[in-house]
């Protein structure tokens, strides 16, 4: 009786320990695909600094521009100036 007990005990804790190295594994690769979408997101900045020499797509020309009139906007409210 004893020794059931203990080779159940046993399984299951190898059973974990499996379950657990997996779910680490998967930890590590997404934690790796989250730094490459960072790492690619920061490319995507590089395109709008881009954007004013003119070498950049048309969409990020657009963006570009529709951030400088955000800002325009801003600034006139802060300036207390009425739209």
């Amino acid at each position: 009786m004893s020794i059931e007990i203990t080779s159940t005990t046993l399984f299951a804790l190898i059973g974990l320990s499996i379950v657990t190295a997996a779910l680490l594994y998967g930890w590590q690769g997404w934690l790796t695909l989250k730094m490459r979408q960072l790492d690619a997101a920061q490319g995507g900045f590089a395109a709008l600094r881009v954007a004013d020499e003119g070498d950049a797509p048309a969409a990020a020309r657009i963006e570009l521009a529709d951030l400088r009139e955000r800002v325009r906007r801003l600034e006139a409210i802060a300036n207390g100036v009425d739209l």
